[in-house]
């Protein structure tokens, strides 16, 4: 148990901002819940200029925010690009003004609404179709680098597969579902790669470095069985605000897809009991996924996990100054990722029993006076799991690791 008090640096163009003193943030990043895709993250900073110094700002100008980590070192909490900036007096004395910069940043999802996809796409595996779309819009070709473009202002670590990337993050290759081939029609980049998200059980990201990712339905499970939880104690975070909630509208107890070329075929799921019991809960989505086999066993599975009410986190906040905290906890909320896995223990009886399992959806990270404060949502192990074959788990895995409220017709993987 160590005391630890935040520090911060702020990056602009890479830069810092040495002469500017932060005086406070929010940052957002993720998603609402596991059932939508990410939309672009959001970060609002409160910054003292006591020095008046001009800055050549604009819209579209990088900004990082930082904090040094319990070793001492500098990690990104946010990246982005300033969307809006403003100037005002805060105090004014006989011989000079000090002055307030504001500063209003969207994290790297907020370039893919902005510009359209005009080509086609070929019949490829999801995670194959989304890099072939985001590396059009985030990776250089060679004819559009200037003409005057010198070697010798290369980065000389640069290599050829990264040079002119400007965002282009780790994408699942070559993904889990075959994706049905498409014809050229304007669209926006952020439908289209969330389509084929949606299609694949998978989703896009950003993370705190400013760059774009993909994550395939199989991605937080493989991750879960090589890394293990993020261990965390409830009595390490504000009490007032951890919550559970169950919604009705939730519910699916009829779902079916369309799909296939011009989404002409379709396969369907229901659970009759819960028809009886709920009431009709149905959802038709139409799917890019290509084969008969895949639809059917995505419907199933929406079905199978949504036909019942379940409850979802809403809500927990941990204080990362909170001296009763590990560094080891409070370093690895401090790199917080969509899909980070996660153990919440001692919490209320009442709230999933006690012991929560699950990965991170969002959050949002809110300065205090020597403090910093994480607020988070997730999802439930099961929701993200794929099945899992026997032989498939680690011939090492003991049974009294296994969650001992886990019934079996929820352990589509092994949840430790």
């Amino acid at each position: 148990m160590t005391v630890w008090t935040p520090e911060y640096r702020v990056l602009i163009n890479g830069t810092d901002a040495t002469d500017l003193t932060l005086v406070g943030f929010t940052a957002t990043s993720g998603r609402i819940d596991v059932n939508t895709q990410a939309q672009a993250g959001y970060c609002n900073l409160q910054l003292i200029n006591a020095t008046n110094s001009f800055y050549d700002w604009s819209v579209n100008t990088g900004v990082t925010l930082e904090v040094k980590n319990t070793s001492g070192n500098w990690v990104s909490l946010f990246g982005g690009r300033i969307s809006d900036v403003s100037t005002s007096v805060r105090t004014a004395g006989e011989v000079a003004y000090v002055t307030q910069i504001q500063i209003v940043a969207l994290g790297a999802l907020s370039k893919l609404s902005k510009a359209i996809w005009t080509s086609s796409l070929a019949q490829d595996d999801d995670g194959d179709q989304i890099f072939t779309i985001l590396s059009d819009l985030l990776l250089a070709s060679w004819n559009e680098i200037s003409p005057a473009q010198q070697w010798s202002s290369f980065d000389p670590t640069t290599t050829w597969a990264n040079a002119g990337d400007v965002g282009l993050g780790d994408i699942d290759r070559p993904g889990q579902y075959e994706m049905e081939q498409r014809s050229a029609s304007p669209i926006d980049y952020y439908s289209i790669v969330t389509q084929i998200a949606n299609s694949a059980l998978g989703y896009i990201y950003e993370n705190a470095n400013g760059e774009i990712g993909y994550a395939d339905a199989a991605h937080r499970q493989t991750y879960l069985l090589a890394n293990g939880y993020t261990e965390l104690d409830a009595r390490e975070a504000f009490a007032a605000g951890i919550k559970q909630s169950i919604r009705s509208g939730k519910i699916i107890n009829k779902y079916q897809i369309n799909y296939g070329n011009n989404f002409n075929s379709s396969k369907s799921a229901t659970d009759q009991d819960s028809i009886d019991l709920y009431g009709l809960y149905s959802v038709q989505e139409n799917s890019l996924v290509h084969d008969a086999t895949d639809a059917q066993n995505i419907v199933n599975r929406q079905v199978a996990l949504r036909a019942y009410p379940r409850p979802l986190f809403d809500s927990i906040t941990f204080p990362l100054q909170n001296p009763e905290m590990t560094d080891a906890d409070r370093d690895a909320l401090i790199n917080v990722f969509m899909g980070q896995p996660v153990k919440i223990t001692n919490l209320p009886i009442n709230i999933y029993g006690g012991e929560f399992t699950g990965y991170i959806e969002g959050w949002t990270w809110t300065s205090t006076l020597n403090g910093l404060s994480l607020t988070f949502t997730a999802s439930p192990t099961e929701f993200s799991a794929v099945a899992q074959n026997w032989d498939q788990v680690n011939a090492a895995e003991t049974w009294n690791t296994i969650l001992n409220t886990l019934e079996w017709q929820d352990a589509i993987g092994v949840i430790s």
